[in-house]
């Protein structure tokens, strides 16, 4: 059986540089084999790519424990942790986290561990309240995004159309395909209108 060390941060501009060493260090005093699964991608949702390859890894009987840096790092939702607790209990997974110190194979280590993913459901709720009434007091200021003046319009190449739309047709989602062409969301969005 190996043991799958998860690591996640929020977007693409973070690392997980603040997880590994605690991580690594831990992982150095196993015995038994261990795979690493990554993400970087939002916790509100339990669907991301590291993830679903760990869970296929957990209902394929591959893997007998799953080691987190902090129980946020798996996900920022109540119920999708809550689920995700239910299902490593019922197929005889551990789950520990280093720094909350919870192991899913005691009672209290339920308990904590159901307790943490109310906590991150609430800060996630909390941030997003923070920034809905920094936007809303912005917007009374005056405050504007995005967009151009009024009647100019970006000059776009043709290579720069048919590689979104080619981006767009391969499922690429659109933040990377204005990163890759170096245009805006809005013009990649006004693109794919026309």
């Amino acid at each position: 059986m190996t043991t799958a060390i998860y690591l996640r941060v929020s977007s693409q501009t973070q690392d997980t540089r603040s997880q590994e060493p605690d991580l690594k260090r831990w992982a150095a005093s196993q015995d038994a084999p261990i795979k690493w699964y990554r993400d970087s991608a939002t916790g509100k949702t339990m669907d991301r790519p590291g993830m679903a390859r760990l869970l296929a890894a957990v209902a394929a009987g591959k893997v007998d424990r799953i080691v987190v840096w902090r129980l946020d790092r798996l996900g920022r939702t109540a119920v999708g942790l809550t689920q995700l607790f239910a299902d490593l209990i019922a197929r005889k997974v551990t789950l520990v986290s280093l720094r909350d110190g919870l192991d899913l194979d005691t009672a209290a280590g339920r308990l904590m561990a159901h307790v943490l993913a109310s906590v991150a459901a609430y800060e996630t709720e909390v941030r997003s309240e923070r920034q809905r009434a920094g936007i809303a007091a912005a917007r009374a200021d005056g405050k504007t995004w995005g967009g151009s003046e009024r009647g100019r319009r970006l000059s776009v190449t043709q290579d720069q159309v048919k590689t979104v739309k080619r981006l767009h047709r391969e499922s690429t989602p659109i933040a990377v395909i204005a990163r890759s062409v170096g245009l805006s969301r809005p013009t990649v969005y006004r693109l794919l209108s026309e």
